[in-house]
């Protein structure tokens, strides 16, 4: 009943403030804290009672739900999702802590859809059963579409559309492949229709259908990520999605395409997973590059921020891609860390705009003398994404760096071309906004107050926690990072290197 409890008080929080706090704004939004203080409590009690050294599935809850199609209500974490739980409980904290004040207007169905969205998120980290999985999958998809289109920019409805519109397609495309893998197996001899997921696991597929369906996942997912080049509806959704809505897109919301590639696209199809090796890493190393490129020359600070996603999330799926240790491991503390530093990043934009409804770089100018606590948060967390080493992102980068290396030098030196971009283009806005000459409009703002430093405060502990000392966060991965190899370790015996390996001869890099 675990899992259940932290999947839904949410939503139970969700339907107490509709039945009884219509028309309490806030009413609504201390209901909306201790609905997401006590899911992240019972998040943290789960953390502390995991078994490390495991690659076994934990709290499991396994019911009969729709017996005739083999449909069950299946949960379960392992270390990967829970992790991912635990940074969609922090960070839906932070969303609604960051929206405090912000959000005037119908602050009821905003701090309702936070809440129906939390729910959706946790439960595809935790479900264990593909037509669950699918379920939450399109639940997070309306709430998030809400936030943007109504409380979101000038351009919301464009945004929302486009967001919409395009993580659509992903959900169409991955219900294909899951009534094709299940259909397959079901068709077997002696099989029978499942949709449990371990099942389909150790059932392995093959052939044709194991392509088609890969294809159809991976495609699913990368829009997700965003990968490059299905990346486009992410900057315009960043953009004019309020603070919260930006919070947990990049936050959570980017990470549930690398966990389902880690699930099912590696999962179901490890021999597929193999040979896609190189194609991936192309468009990682494009992503991360093009990404921070993008990022240099954004005159929006909330679209420089959007545009450095891109580049991270391709350090991510580069990681993962390796199939080595390191860079597994690597790729999964980098989606916390990016959750944590690019959050925290968004709330400071949101809280510079607030004051100066401008988001525009140009307009800035001198900012750290009449808001030096703010300069002081803001150079933290730009520090942390820049990979500075004592910060989470530095653990992150490396480790991707390190299994990368280990695959294809050439790769590597790629990727590492972001690393510069990104602390030329963080470094680069932060001098521009709180130095250089002062504009004398913002003279007077005020700083952070006691709300906005409480926000700000646990995502610098965690910033500088995993920088410092990430072990209990690796503790978690060590076993299940190790079983995915152990499964891929067959496939990657005859794909060692391939067109890697021609690139690095041909530049004459050592292997």
């Amino acid at each position: 009943m675990r899992l259940t409890i932290l999947t839904f008080l949410p939503l139970l929080g969700a339907l107490v403030m509709l039945l009884f706090m219509f028309r309490r704004p806030r009413a609504c939004k201390i209901a909306a804290l201790v609905t997401t203080l006590l899911t992240l409590g019972m998040a943290v009690y789960l953390f502390t009672q995991f078994r490390t050294g495991t690659a076994d599935y934990q709290f499991q809850e396994d019911h009969s739900w729709i017996g005739s199609l083999g449909v069950s209500y299946h949960l379960g974490v392992d270390g990967i999702s829970l992790l991912l739980v635990l940074l969609t409980a922090v960070l839906s904290v932070v969303a609604v802590l960051g929206s405090w004040e912000s959000i005037k207007d119908r602050s009821l169905g905003f701090f309702v859809s936070l809440l129906v969205l939390e729910t959706g998120m946790l439960g595809v980290f935790v479900s264990m059963d593909l037509f669950l999985f699918y379920v939450f999958w399109e639940i997070q998809l309306v709430p998030m579409y809400f936030i943007i289109g109504i409380w979101g920019g000038a351009r919301r409805i464009y945004a929302a559309m486009k967001f919409f519109l395009f993580t659509f397609v992903g959900s169409v495309l991955m219900l294909v492949a899951i009534l094709a893998v299940v259909w397959t197996y079901a068709t077997r001899p002696g099989g029978a229709p499942t949709f449990d997921i371990l099942t389909l696991q150790q059932a392995g597929f093959s052939g044709s259908l194991a392509v088609w369906a890969f294809i159809a996942f991976f495609l699913a997912f990368a829009i997700k990520v965003p990968m490059f080049p299905v990346h486009t509806w992410l900057p315009d959704a960043h953009t004019e999605a309020p603070t919260a809505g930006s919070v947990i897109l990049a936050g959570v919301l980017l990470k549930m395409g690398v966990y389902g590639m880690i699930r099912f696209c590696i999962g179901f199809f490890p021999e597929v997973a193999a040979k896609a090796m190189i194609p991936v890493l192309i468009l990682s190393a494009i992503a991360v590059v093009y990404g921070a490129a993008m990022s240099l020359v954004q005159p929006d600070m909330k679209r420089l921020v959007a545009y450095s996603s891109v580049s991270h999330m391709g350090f991510v799926t580069a990681g993962l891609f390796v199939f080595n240790q390191q860079g597994i491991e690597g790729s999964v503390l980098q989606m916390i860390s990016h959750g944590i530093l690019t959050g925290a990043l968004f709330l400071m934009v949101g809280f510079f705009y607030d004051r100066t409804h401008t988001r525009m770089i140009s307009d800035y100018g001198g900012m750290a003398k009449p808001m030096p606590v703010a300069a002081a948060f803001f150079s933290l967390f730009v520090l942390g994404s820049l990979g500075l080493p004592g910060l989470s992102g530095f653990v992150g980068e490396f480790l991707v760096l390190v299994g990368v290396f280990q695959y294809a030098k050439v790769f590597a030196v790629l990727i590492s071309i972001g690393v510069v971009l990104g602390a030329a283009y963080l470094l680069w806005m932060y001098q521009r906004t709180m130095f250089q000459q002062a504009n004398e409009k913002w003279a007077s703002l005020k700083d952070l107050g006691a709300r906005e430093v409480v926000t700000l405060v646990p995502l610098v502990a965690l910033a500088v926690w995993i920088g410092v000392y990430p072990h209990p966060f690796l503790n978690l991965l060590h076993a299940p990072v190790e079983s995915l190899i152990s499964q891929m370790q067959p496939y990657l015996a005859d794909n060692d290197g391939g067109l890697a390996a021609l690139v690095d001869s041909l530049l004459g890099v050592p292997r």
